[in-house]
């Protein structure tokens, strides 16, 4: 297989790691993002939803990692959603300065179904690795996001959230 490093030659675009992830991504999410939207969600309150049912109570900061949106912006579609009925924010108990978000019955109950579409969706994708399971192409990507957040000092790492922990160390 030609790629940009081996072959100077080879067009960039279609071989560039960058490039080649991010339009996996895309091509992968497309479908079930489709049917996310006929649920009455957008993609951002879809992601927030499968944090919390990792992690209910999360602050906005961990979940605007974990959510990979822009934290000003995640505020936003939070307010949106407890308007909706779909979480609710509480001030922690400990700082009252922190806002914790929960999904409500109604949120939980959208989410865990959600949840196991995604994971059918997952189980189809996965057939199309060698041995059937893409074991290897997520230990890969876990390997991969550990090693780039332990060259960000300034950024959490990944041991910062235990439902974060065990879905990297899944495998």
């Amino acid at each position: 297989m030609s790629n940009t490093i081996d072959d100077p030659k080879a067009p960039f675009v279609p071989n560039y790691l960058l490039y080649l992830l991010a339009a996996a991504s895309e091509a992968a999410s497309a479908r079930f993002h489709s049917h996310v939207r006929t649920r009455g969600l957008r993609v951002p309150e879809w992601r927030v939803m499968a944090c919390l049912t990792d992690t209910d109570g999360s602050m906005v900061t961990e979940l605007a990692r974990y959510a990979m949106i822009e934290q000003s912006r995640l505020t936003k579609i939070i307010i949106q959603m407890d308007a909706r009925g779909l979480v609710t924010r509480r001030s922690d108990p400990t700082d009252g300065r922190r806002v914790r978000v929960f999904l409500t019955p109604q949120g939980r109950a959208l989410a865990e179904e959600l949840v196991a579409d995604a994971r059918a969706h997952e189980l189809e994708l996965l057939k199309s690795f060698q041995g059937g399971d893409g074991s290897e192409i997520k230990d890969t990507l876990r390997a991969l996001i550990r090693h780039l957040e332990a060259d960000q000092p300034n950024q959490p790492g990944i041991s910062d959230s235990p439902a974060r922990d065990a879905a990297i160390a899944d495998s």
